[in-house]
């Protein structure tokens, strides 16, 4: 028991140390559309490019993150070299003065951020205590968005005094990212393989070894949902939301910029600040709210909180101050969020693999980010940025409904927490 213990608050230290060291990064590209658009100019091609490589490089990571199906010995080394590689590109950006550079970059450290979350959520289960899960998410999602609060109001004051500044602060923090890979070599698992492959590289030709390599990961997500019909409920309520909200981000920065003139600062507390203290004001609330309703019934709730931040944000044109509780609002939501679509793997592998219902979550994020911001950014010029964010609140809405009527038919097999 002593040895588990201690695991488990190794395990603790060593997320929540390598999350504080990636902040710096993490507030810096969170506000990276709206830098390239103010000091960069970029054209609304290069904008739609950024807001949709955060989700779509989803589709890339499960042929990071598919090596640890059934093959925990390998979990170490993917987190590891994941880790450490998202990092490099950013360390040449104030050499190559290139946006397109600069949006490469994104969408490469993104690709490996994701491609963790598998291997993540699997050492969560296999080194916290059931009850402590739950608890852990929402601490790390407390210290994510806290952290990234306290950082965007400094870097904020630096980007809107010096022009060119955001180029050396991607290439530090970056520095700092790459460092919090030493905290990972205090938890090195020692697991042994459970399932070895069945055939021999031998057996395939180059490129029947490619075709299953490339297939693989949506064949085993394909079974999964056919299998399992509560969770492919949740996959659809899930899509529904972040195609509510993908849809805005296109209009997100002309909207601040040329129609709210906002600052710097002013964008980091709203978009960090507002938002950390949302999740921070929330997260025990979300956290007694899982234990003790299905995982439907709280992700209904966070839909239902995601409709109302466009409304929020759209009152702003009247009253400056609310884009700042728009914000608050959507730190709310954002709380439940993470702890619903983080522990979602967890809640229905129960005690079996959770992997490739992590893996799933990961894909169908990417699939509506490969579509939905293209969309958005299509309707601009149609319906400019207030009828686009009308449109993704009445979207959230249809995915709160999803949540609360859909599940009934697969009632039975929804796990629900003591």
């Amino acid at each position: 028991m002593k040895c588990q213990n201690d695991l488990a608050a190794r395990t603790r230290f060593v997320l929540i140390g390598v999350r504080l060291l990636g902040t710096p990064c993490w507030t810096l590209l969170g506000l990276l559309a709206f830098i390239l658009y103010k000091q960069a100019g970029l054209t609304a091609l290069q904008i739609t490019w950024i807001i949709a490589l955060k989700p779509m490089s989803s589709l890339l990571s499960p042929y990071w993150s598919q090596a640890i199906y059934r093959r925990p010995d390998r979990i170490f080394a993917n987190l590891l070299g994941a880790n450490c590689l998202r990092y490099v590109p950013f360390l040449f950006v104030p050499w190559i003065d290139s946006s397109w550079f600069v949006i490469f970059s994104f969408g490469f450290y993104m690709t490996l951020t994701r491609a963790t979350i598998p291997a993540w959520m699997e050492i969560c289960k296999r080194n916290l205590p059931k009850l402590q899960r739950e608890q852990f998410v929402a601490l790390t999602a407390m210290v994510d968005y806290l952290g990234t609060a306290l950082c965007a109001v400094g870097l904020g004051h630096l980007l809107d005094r010096y022009d060119s500044a955001w180029r050396w602060l991607v290439s530090i923090t970056a520095v700092f990212g790459m460092f919090s890979t030493l905290f990972l070599l205090l938890i090195r698992p020692s697991f042994t393989a459970e399932c070895l492959l069945e055939k021999s590289f031998e057996d395939f030709t180059f490129f029947r070894y490619l075709r299953e390599k490339i297939a693989h990961p949506w064949k085993e997500v394909w079974q999964l949902m056919r299998r399992r019909k509560d969770f492919a409920v949740f996959q659809m309520g899930f899509m529904f939301c972040g195609a509510g909200l993908m849809i805005m981000q296109p209009a997100l920065p002309r909207f601040f910029v040329d129609t709210l003139h906002l600052s710097f600062v002013e964008m980091g507390c709203a978009i960090s600040l507002c938002k950390g203290i949302g999740v921070a004001l929330t997260t025990s609330f979300w956290t007694r709210l899982f234990r003790s309703v299905n995982i439907f019934q709280l992700s209904a709730l966070v839909t239902f909180f995601a409709c109302l931040f466009p409304f929020l944000l759209l009152a702003a044109s009247s009253h400056g101050a609310f884009v700042y509780l728009a914000y608050v609002f959507y730190g709310i939501m954002q709380g439940g969020s993470e702890m619903s679509w983080h522990m979602s793997s967890l809640v229905f592998a129960e005690e079996k693999d959770s992997s490739m219902f992590s893996i799933t979550n990961v894909l169908a994020q990417g699939l509506r980010g490969s579509v939905i911001p293209v969309l958005g950014a299509g309707l601009l010029p149609w319906i400019d940025a207030l009828g686009v964010m009308f449109i993704g609140a009445f979207i959230c809405l249809a995915a709160s409904c999803i949540f609360w009527f859909m599940p009934k038919k697969a009632e039975e097999s929804v796990y629900r927490r003591d």
